[in-house]
């Protein structure tokens, strides 16, 4: 098939003639005779190759580079910029908002040919590599989520991770990601927590591994962590969905096992990651109104597309009550089958604390540890059925 090219321009002679030469050497040529038109034919077409003027009146081309490489969907088509302007500095404006090659009116044909057939041929070569990083290592991805706060979410995916380490020995991500609630910086022991927030703060084109393995801590147990930061105005980071995507796409690439805390509920970033996750562990507790709440989102999360059984309800009764459901009772007003329970353990988890350590490596041998267990046995389980 033919690679197609969007040559974006309001000078309709330079349309004309570009597209003409182009077409001749075998290309399958649009165009757009402004800005805006521009951007909207290249979320359409999805071309190979952008040839984009900068002196336009509704929208220059600096501005159209910009809006291209903040979505992620044209982040990565390649950019020609096509332009009467000379400067040195022009150009030096043009390469840092992302342009990837330059040339100046009027070109002759044969120089315009060996820039387009080099630009094509370096994004094949891009595409290529990406696709092999991809094949060669995508880890297992497991959510943890609840319908409301306060339900031990953040304690389950750390004694998740910890265990998983400890079981594999292979690289194991722990990734929490409600900014301005963070809470594992300091029950884990660290004294930075804004591994989240830089990077939510950055356009989604400068999400890029290494810019997230930057941002991942090392705790003492082996796995790694990227910490959310616990300052309330960082709560606003939630709205950032496209840069939300682009980190958990990347965390993927970086280790066997990746572990989301997720949080509660199902704010927009958590719904368009949906995709990405492998396996969700959903928190229930045997309080009657958790339980309806649960339900509820369990119920959402599959018209959302997760396919019911890689859902996993898991029981955790945090304090020892009276009043709390029995396991058989819970399932059953829950209607999905739980995988597994963790019975009340607060003591367990307050030395856990105290020594900013996961609970399953503070007492090994406890009852928690083996109910933690079961649990990643059931994740290994699944990451073994999938390759």
């Amino acid at each position: 098939m033919a690679e197609k090219i969007l040559i974006i321009d309001d000078d309709l002679d330079t349309l004309r003639l570009v597209g003409l030469m182009l077409q001749r050497q075998g290309y399958q040529i649009t165009a757009a005779t402004n800005g805006q038109q521009g951007l909207e034919k290249a979320l359409e077409e999805a071309p190979d190759l952008i040839l984009l003027d900068v002196m336009m009146p509704d929208m220059d081309g600096y501005e159209v580079t910009r809006r291209l490489r903040a979505n992620p969907q044209t982040v990565d088509i390649p950019i020609l910029m096509f332009t009467a302007k000379t400067q040195l500095d022009d150009k030096v404006a043009g390469f840092e908002v992302g342009v990837d090659d330059y040339l100046t009116k009027p070109t002759h044909p044969s120089e315009l040919q060996s820039h387009v057939k080099a630009l094509l041929a370096r994004n094949a070569t891009s595409l290529e590599k990406a696709e092999t990083v991809i094949h060669e290592q995508h880890g297992y991805v497991t959510g943890v989520i609840a319908a409301r706060g306060g339900l031990g979410v953040s304690t389950l995916a750390t004694n998740l991770s910890a265990s998983l380490f400890k079981k594999v020995q292979a690289d194991v991500i722990l990734a929490e990601l409600t900014p301005g609630q963070g809470s594992l910086a300091l029950d884990l022991g660290f004294s930075t927590d804004r591994g989240l927030a830089n990077l939510l703060g950055k356009p989604p084109v400068e999400i890029t591994r290494n810019n997230v393995v930057e941002q991942l801590v090392t705790h003492d147990a082996g796995f790694k962590v990227l910490l959310a930061s616990n300052h309330p105005r960082d709560f606003q980071l939630i709205n950032q969905v496209s840069q939300y995507e682009n980190v958990v796409a990347r965390l993927a690439t970086l280790g066997r096992f990746i572990v989301l805390d997720l949080g509660m509920g199902l704010p927009p970033f958590v719904q368009r990651i949906l995709p990405l996750i492998n396996e969700l562990i959903v928190v229930v507790e045997g309080v009657p109104n958790t339980i309806v709440h649960t339900r509820a989102l369990i119920e959402d999360l599959i018209e959302f597309g997760t396919n019911k059984n890689n859902i996993a309800a898991v029981l955790n009764n945090r304090s020892r009550s009276e009043n709390l459901m029995p396991w058989a009772e819970v399932q059953e007003q829950l209607g999905h089958s739980l995988a597994g329970t963790l019975t009340p353990a607060p003591e367990l988890f307050a030395q856990a604390s105290r020594l900013n350590t996961p609970a399953v490596l503070c007492q090994p041998e406890s009852q928690t540890t083996q109910q933690i267990n079961k649990l990643v046995e059931r994740i290994t389980e699944h990451e073994a059925q999938t390759k």
